[in-house]
């Protein structure tokens, strides 16, 4: 039915000025995307202040712990719930912001808060940290981009590469070298003992 009415109504408006098309959304069903605990036999939860994160991490079956706003009470929400769930997703949206704002000094103030909250975080001990981003969004930009994400990740089995400090350069330079992210719950799981066997 709403095929059909598509079909008939597009040509009724079709030279109509200025809008001349529509779109629907919001017409359409689950995708067929396996369940986060299925694939990787760990059981997740999502703290995350931008609906479309929030959004994402439900379609895999991730459980949302709302209310958090700020990076220290998510890190917050994180120690109250830690002893229920066995991997959490946090995402921290303002640093891609103020990259698409052009604002350089408040991307620079975002990632200070977040580093002065990262101590709340780490007061749990957990098995595995990886700190990244989903893309780039350099501030002279005003956008995404292309460039590689810096990546760390710290466990027992980790291992350092001796980097005073965590930044694009030195990522790029490190022991993990640059890879396709799709890689990376692989890594994650070998260091955290997941896995029997790493490679062939």
């Amino acid at each position: 039915m709403i095929a059909e009415f598509y079909k008939q109504a597009l040509p009724i408006i079709a030279k109509e000025k200025p809008a001349n098309g529509f779109l629907m959304r919001g017409i359409a069903h689950q995708p067929d995307i396996p369940a986060f605990q299925e694939r990787y036999n760990l059981k997740p939860a999502c703290i995350a202040v931008y609906p479309m994160y929030k959004g994402l991490a439900q379609l895999v079956g991730m459980t949302k712990i709302e209310g958090p706003q700020t990076i220290a009470e998510q890190f917050e929400a994180y120690k109250k719930a830690y002893n229920d769930y066995d991997f959490f997703f946090i995402h921290f949206k303002y640093t891609d912001k103020y990259g698409e704002d052009g604002n350089y000094a408040a991307k620079v103030k975002a990632i200070e808060e977040f580093d002065a909250a990262l101590p709340i975080l780490l007061s749990k001990k957990p098995d595995v940290l990886v700190i990244t981003g989903d893309h780039s969004t350099p501030a002279p930009m005003k956008g995404h981009s292309w460039h590689p994400q810096p990546v760390m990740i710290h466990s027992k089995f980790s291992g350092s590469d001796k980097l005073d400090r965590f930044t694009d350069t030195g990522a790029n330079l490190g022991s993990l070298g640059v890879f396709p992210a799709k890689y990376l719950i692989r890594y994650m799981q070998a260091n955290a003992g997941m896995l029997d066997k790493f490679g062939a």
